[in-house]
């Protein structure tokens, strides 16, 4: 069975998504009623809503929608990781906020879409600090290029646990490796980083991509991280840029295969149910 640690939802009707003007393939709705279908056909038993970088007014809306999504019966949401700003003066009492509300788990703030200078601010680093103690992760989203920033960051916060998204974005389409791979083996050396195995599908050719083009990155970032430093996430919906849901969720398991039970199990859902303190989870 899987947890899945990434699905972004998308409501454009109670909620702005600025961003999605300029990707017409993402811009529909993505609903918590289609994606419970696809998980109970899947053996996906629980997740966590990926903020989807909505207009910043409206963060604490986002949550409002999981907190709603989470009540309703027999619900597979199990939290949010929220939005975040770390960058703004306001960021300490945003966190108080955000620590009144259970459902909040961590938060993201993608680097990739922002000037590589702003989390290198003494602000923006000593915010993400201030998660230190909490039980609340920061999830980093960065491209190659960005690793070495994402390291310097993750050395100034030693006691925040970093997720570091989607095998650290490799160009699989462009068969770009070895700098990728480097990038991924400095970034293990810090204890206090998870390597998140999701989407990755989106990363290859859309209309050629197969298991041996995924495997290198995906058997290259478990080396690098170990089975107890690995989640998986299904990045849904931008995983239907490279064949969807269930496509991604078969590769899964075919690139799997050849792991030991205990291996499988930690990626596929103890490790996530460790980190978020849902043990209880089944």
């Amino acid at each position: 069975m899987l947890f899945d640690t990434h699905l972004h939802l998308i409501y454009p009707e109670r909620l702005s998504y600025p961003w999605l003007a300029d990707f017409a393939a993402l811009n529909r709705p993505s609903t918590f009623d289609a994606y419970r279908v696809l998980a109970g056909r899947l053996g996906i038993t629980g997740c966590l809503h990926m903020e989807v970088d909505v207009a910043e007014s409206q963060i604490a809306a986002e949550t409002d929608l999981v907190e709603e999504l989470m009540a309703s019966e027999g619900s597979l949401m199990r939290g949010a990781i929220s939005s975040c700003r770390p960058e703004s003066e306001g960021f300490a009492a945003f966190l108080e906020a955000a620590r009144a509300r259970p459902a909040i788990k961590g938060f993201r703030r993608v680097l990739h879409v922002v000037d590589d200078d702003l989390s290198t601010t003494p602000l923006f680093r000593d915010n993400v600090k201030r998660l230190s103690g909490t039980g609340l992760t920061f999830d980093l989203c960065v491209q190659p290029r960005q690793h070495g920033i994402a390291a310097a960051l993750v050395d100034h916060c030693p006691d925040v646990t970093f997720i570091l998204d989607h095998c650290g974005v490799p160009d699989i389409a462009g068969g770009t490796f070895e700098a990728w791979q480097a990038g991924m083996r400095a970034l293990a050396e810090r204890p206090n980083v998870v390597a998140k195995i999701s989407g990755v599908v989106a990363y290859g050719d859309a209309e050629r991509w197969s298991l041996a083009d995924l495997r290198p990155y995906v058997e290259a970032t478990a080396e690098a991280f170990g089975p107890e430093r690995l989640v998986w996430g299904s990045d849904s919906p931008v995983c239907n840029l490279g064949g969807g849901l269930p496509t991604w969720v078969a590769a899964t398991h075919a690139l799997t295969a050849g792991w030991s039970a205990a291996e499988r199990t930690a990626l596929y859902a103890g490790n996530a149910r460790r980190i978020w303190n849902l043990q209880g989870d089944e």
